[in-house]
């Protein structure tokens, strides 16, 4: 069983849904882009139930306010997003669980608030958003984040609404990793019914998402920052396997590299079968390791 939660910002509300006992150990856990709390549904259950879990919805995600007009969503904004649910629960001290963005979001928030992170689990994702490779590229990227945010501002479309098998099979075609049975639980979060039909939650904008670049060498630095464990699980059929890679960036390849040498000891690097999805598609394959790690060493959360 959970129960819904909203937090009050400036602009609205971050909702979120929580499990377990608040007085159990404190876990915040974080979506991937375009997703929302429910991606957590069914790996929570399997996880240990002296926790208390908390899975919200980044802003323009889910059941979370839209961020004011004519602003658009960068990294840090999602960053930002976590300290404030992090204060509005006053907690001091917790872990951090991401999946796809949300382990980048994890990650950046770990590098800025070590001494309130006592553990990072990262789902499909090695704790940084891909850089691009070189300085054009990079220019094109926030060349391209401008350029979208105004087109989509000239156009002020209303959302369209499509029948519930439509949004699904839209859903499913734009994600080949999801199944028809993780589409259904994202849907439930990521859109409304309307007399028309049903019309996608998220905000247009969150496409227009600015990212932050950093190299190898600063990722490294940053993870030492970490004052506890990194747990990383990467799927062999996800988004970040070596060997799909190697014409793709080489960034993700030397990061890797960087884990398995340089941070060998901190880092626990795990490979199981599956797609990006498999914490939904599969989550008993990694519920065991998350569990482990979450009760391996684990010191109560200072609140």
């Amino acid at each position: 069983m959970f129960s819904e939660v909203k937090f009050p910002v400036p602009w609205g509300h971050l909702a979120a849904k929580a499990w377990g006992s608040p007085e159990g150990h404190p876990v915040l856990c974080l979506h991937g882009w375009l997703d929302n709390a429910n991606t957590f549904d069914r790996l929570i259950p399997l996880l240990p139930k002296d926790c208390h879990y908390v899975a919200m919805d980044f802003s323009g995600h889910g059941l979370s306010s839209h961020r004011p007009a004519g602003s658009p969503y960068h990294f840090l904004d999602y960053v930002s997003d976590v300290r404030r649910v992090a204060a509005a629960l006053q907690w001091r001290r917790f872990t951090l669980m991401g999946h796809s963005m949300g382990g980048a979001v994890a990650g950046m928030f770990s590098f800025l608030y070590p001494e309130m992170v006592d553990k990072l689990i990262l789902l499909e994702n090695l704790g940084f958003l891909l850089a691009p490779e070189d300085t054009e590229a990079w220019l094109k990227s926030k060349r391209m984040v401008i350029d979208r945010l105004l087109s989509l501002e000239a156009r002020q479309q209303a959302p369209k609404a499509h029948s519930p098998e439509a949004a699904l099979q839209r859903l499913l075609e734009a994600n080949r990793h999801l199944t028809a049975e993780g589409g259904a639980i994202l849907l439930q979060r990521g859109a409304t019914e309307t007399p028309a039909g049903l019309v996608y939650n998220r905000d247009m904008r969150v496409r227009t998402q600015s990212r932050e670049s950093l190299t190898v060498e600063q990722c490294v630095k940053l993870l030492q920052k970490i004052q506890d464990r990194v747990l990383i699980i990467l799927a062999r059929d996800g988004l970040l396997v070596p060997h799909k890679l190697e014409s793709k960036n080489h960034f993700v390849i030397a990061l890797r590299e960087a884990f398995e040498h340089t941070l060998k000891e901190h880092i626990q690097l795990v490979e199981v079968p599956g797609s990006h999805f498999v914490h939904m598609n599969e989550p008993e394959v990694v519920s065991g390791i998350i569990s482990n790690f979450l009760t391996a060493h684990s010191t109560r959360a200072r609140l």
